[in-house]
Formats: structure tokens, sequence, C-alpha cells
């Protein structure tokens, strides 16, 4: 049984109880060179300003071609192309095939710096993978843009045809963008990034990966990629939903639709970052005394490891890539473990094998490799570091961050003192989605990055993100999945920003976790393209 609330925004409340979860995307090579000169990265870009506006087609001319148009863009005259045709500052690749799906590769050099404009700035790369269903090659179809879940991932290649890309599938033409600095898009990657000399240049050069500037790459595709440069549906997932606010807040016009899974953001002048954390924090309390539910025997386990940790010299124990396992260290697990999919089953068998056997007596105890190695490769900073860089940035406008979530965790160090926890027999709590200051000393690496961090943590002059004028008249038809219990984007607060977004129609369900769009992708979208297309009508 499911109740439809008729309010704006429109509200469908599906009363199923799963676990579900999610875990973050897992990395993947990152391979292509930066396009970045080492002379290029000075203080002078300080003075560089950030743009007041992204990209926006507006009062544009347009030469109805299939191959080429005009097109005029925040005054600046541009040619664009057809998904037919190929230039300089777009490279289109040959098909190729995975089961039951054909793909083709398109390559685009872009302005670093859009406030600067198309000619005057310097250039980056940003990569996106096209795809259909086998046969439909040169079919008619309408576009639709995913937006990965972030900050600073890339999109997963397709390797077959299911779930939510086979679904899309059935009547889009599927493009998978890589956000600038991620996958195939001028990767910002932990050996990238060395080439800069300093950590003022490379701050400098970190404030263009936001938010608004990947809208602006994906208006500067769209009028390249979709004939005459017509409008296009975006799906965003998590931080893509973050994106697609960006995208109704300053280039409605380039879209169709839109439709968000786990998605929407807060939308507040000034750094919003503090009022997440504490929302997430007792969020976090509630996926703990779940997980120790389902398995109270982990509870002495992890005691012990915290104990163990802490009575180590330093503190905690070398892991395999160089960096220190400490118990708030360990606490971060949470990040994978307590929010999506199948996370509670991955942290409970990984607790299971965290000891080595005592094959000769009188060996001392030792944490396994295979719990160390486990514990990095559920940190993925390693390979997508923008992830730790710029994670609290995405909540702020005209203010900094300050090291949000650290601040805001004193508030609650009582539960969250992991050694004092162990100590008195307690339940050791789990963190959440949160990037603290000491990462960049226990994680090897990040430790190149510790004063980057810090000049972002205290950077001001942030732009703006969202307009909430612009929200407040929309026009273009948004459906969001928003989930009751999800970890990593408080309900509470997707609430209040979906009453600032007008005409949006809100699926809240307590049937999936975070990661709904990867656990049945197929039943999320057909729900939320429902909402849209008249299949689920307002009653």
């Amino acid at each position: 049984m499911s109740i439809l609330i008729s309010i704006l925004p429109s509200l469908t409340l599906t009363p199923h109880i799963m676990l579900l979860s999610h875990a973050p995307p897992p990395p993947f090579l990152l391979t292509t060179l930066l396009h970045y000169h080492h002379r290029h990265c000075s203080r002078a870009l300080s003075s560089i300003p950030l743009f007041s506006k992204p990209l926006s087609v507006t009062n544009h001319s347009l030469l109805h071609s299939r191959r080429s148009s005009i097109l005029t863009m925040n005054g600046a005259t541009i040619a664009t192309h057809s998904s037919s045709t190929s230039s300089p500052e777009h490279v289109t690749g040959d098909w190729f095939s995975v089961p039951s799906l054909r793909l083709r590769n398109h390559t685009f050099t872009v302005p670093l710096d859009y406030s600067r404009g198309l000619h005057s700035s310097y250039k980056i790369t940003v990569f996106a993978r096209e795809v259909v269903a086998v046969g439909k090659e040169e079919q008619t179809l309408p576009y639709l843009l995913f937006l990965q879940g972030g900050p600073g991932f890339e999109c997963r290649p397709p390797t077959e045809s299911s779930g939510w890309i086979q679904k899309v599938t059935e009547q889009f033409r599927l493009i998978l963008m890589d956000q600038r600095g991620t996958g195939l898009s001028t990767p910002l990657s932990v050996s990238s990034m060395l080439q800069f000399k300093s950590a003022d240049d490379l701050a400098d050069f970190l404030k263009y990966f936001r938010a608004d500037s990947i809208v602006n790459d994906a208006e500067f595709i769209r009028v390249r990629l979709v004939p005459n440069a017509g409008p296009w549906t975006i799906l965003g997932q998590s931080y893509g939903g973050f994106c697609a606010v960006t995208y109704l807040s300053f280039a409605p016009q380039g879209l169709t639709q839109a439709l968000l899974t786990g998605g929407i953001p807060p939308i507040g002048h000034g750094c919003t970052a503090d009022s997440v954390y504490r929302a997430c924090f007792e969020q976090i309390m509630h996926q703990n005394e779940k997980y120790y539910k389902r398995y109270p025997q982990d509870i002495k386990i992890v005691q012990e490891l915290v104990n163990y940790l802490a009575e180590q010299e330093g503190g905690g124990v070398a892991l395999p890539s160089g960096g220190i396992l400490t118990p708030r260290g360990l606490q971060t697990l949470g990040l994978s473990g307590l929010g999506s999919g199948t996370g509670f089953e991955s942290m409970h068998y990984m607790f299971e094998r965290v000891w080595d056997p005592t094959l000769v007596p009188g060996s001392p105890k030792r944490i396994s490799h295979y719990f160390l190695s486990s514990f990095e490769n559920s940190i993925t900073v390693d390979t997508n570091p923008l992830y730790a860089l710029l994670h609290e940035s995405i909540y702020c406008q005209g203010s900094p961050s300050r090291w949000s979530a650290s601040r805001i965790r004193t508030e609650v160090e009582d539960k969250f003192d992991a050694i004092k926890a162990a100590r008195e027999g307690l339940p050791v709590l789990f963190t959440g989605e949160m990037i603290f200051p000491w990462m960049f000393d226990e994680i090897h690496a990040l430790k190149p990055f510790k004063d980057v961090a810090h000049i972002l943590s205290e950077k001001k002059d942030w732009p703006r993100l969202y307009d909430i004028q612009a929200l407040n008249n929309n026009k273009v038809p948004v459906a969001a999945a928003v989930y009751y219990e999800d970890m990593y984007v408080n309900f509470k607060l997707s609430k209040e920003t979906a009453s600032q977004i007008a005409g949006i129609r809100l699926w809240i369900t307590n049937e999936f976790m975070h990661s709904g769009l990867r656990d049945d992708g197929i039943k999320v979208l057909d729900h939320l393209l429902g909402m849209l297309n008249g299949k689920k009508p307002l009653f």
C-alpha cells in the first residue's frame, strides 16, 4: 500500500522497511594527463575572478542545422556541433560494444574558468560516454545526462545492460559524463596534483571543480552534442542531485526534466555544513544502533580492537600503504558500512577476520593483513582525493566551512570517543560521511595535501551554487526519490529544500537506503518517470 499526499511538493509515501545500503564507488585507474602547465600555477590565479553566473543559453539565436549552429552564450558567440561531427574542441570516438549496449566516447576541451570566456581561459578536458541499446545507434532519441555522486568520483563504465542503465536506454540516449577532475576528465589524482609547486597554487586550481563548473561543462557538452542544441533530461544521484539543483538554478533552459535520487542539497546562503553534520550525527547514531542489533557479537570485537590500537606505540598500527590505523580512523568504516546496500554485511564480515591466528605458541597478537587491506579498500580517497579535498566546500556559498564536521563532532564527542567507550564497555560508534583534518596525517595518500585542505577550509569567497528565487519560479518538471533513513543526505533537510523548488514531486520511501538507484534502479526510475509522465498522477 502507498499513500499519495497532494501538497506542494507532492509526496508519495511507501511504508516498506528494508535494510538496504550503499557503498562508495570503487576506485578506477586515472590515466588522462593533466592539461595544466606548471608555469600557469602561480599566486596570480587567486586574482582571477570566479564567474558570477554559470554558462547558460539565453537570448540565443539558432541557425537550425543537423550538423552545426551558432549560439550566443552569456555574450560569447560559439559554434555548436551535432553528435555526428567532430571539431578541435569535441572529438568523437568510434562505436564499440558491451553486452546489449553500444557505446562511443566523446572528449571536450573546455575552459578551466568560464568567467574568463571560452577562448581566454586555460583549458582542461571533459570526457563523456554515449550509451544506447544495441540497434539504436542511429535512432532519434531524447538525451539523458547522468550526474554521478561524489564529489570527486567518475561514472562507472558499463559492462552490460542491467539495472538503471537498462531502464534509461529503453527510451533515452544516455550520456555518462566524468565530472571534471575525475575518471578521464583531466583527472586530479594523488600523483597528478603533485605537479603543483605549492599548496596555494593547487588550492587556486581546485576552486574551479565544484558544481557550478560541472554545470557549465554539462551545458558546453549539451549544445555540441544534442542536435540543434536541444534540452535534455538529467538524472542526479546523491551529489549529482546537488549538481542538478545548481542546474535548475542557473541553466534551466537546458533541461527537459530532472530526476533526483537521494540528492536534494541544503541551499541556504553561507555555509550549511554545520546544520548538515548536526543532522547527520543524529542519523548516524541510529544506524549504529541498528548495526549492533543486527550483529551484537561485534560490540566486543570492536572494543577489543580499539583497545589494541590505543595501546600500540604511536596510538595505532601501520597500514599496507604507509598510513596508520588509529581508533578514530577505525570509526570511519561507517562511511561505507552504515548507509548503503550491503554495508552492514560487508563490515561484519571484515570483523570476522580481524585477527591473525596463533600459529606459533607465544607469538604476539596481530591484526590480520586481510583486515588492514580491506579497511584501506573501503576508503577510496587514495584513488579519488577530490572527495576529501572538496567535500565540505560543496556546502559553501560565500562562507568558509572551517572543518565543520570536526567542530560539530566536539558537540557529541562524549558519544563518539572510541577509546572511552571501549574502556567503559560501551558500543564504539562509527562515524559517517565526514572528512576530518587528522585524515591528512593518517591516510598516506592525503599527506601531501594537508596544507591545501586547510586553505580550502578557510576559503570565504566561494561563489553561489543555488538561486532560491529561480528555484521558487522553477518551470522544469522535477521528480525526486527521498530516502527516509538516508545517512548521507538528511531527510529533514531535503524536505526543507524541496519546499523551495516549485512543482517538484517527491517520492518518500524507507524501502531503500541511499543506494536505491544501484539496488533497484529499474523500480526507482520507473516510479520517478511515472510521476512526470502521468502514470502516477496527483491524488
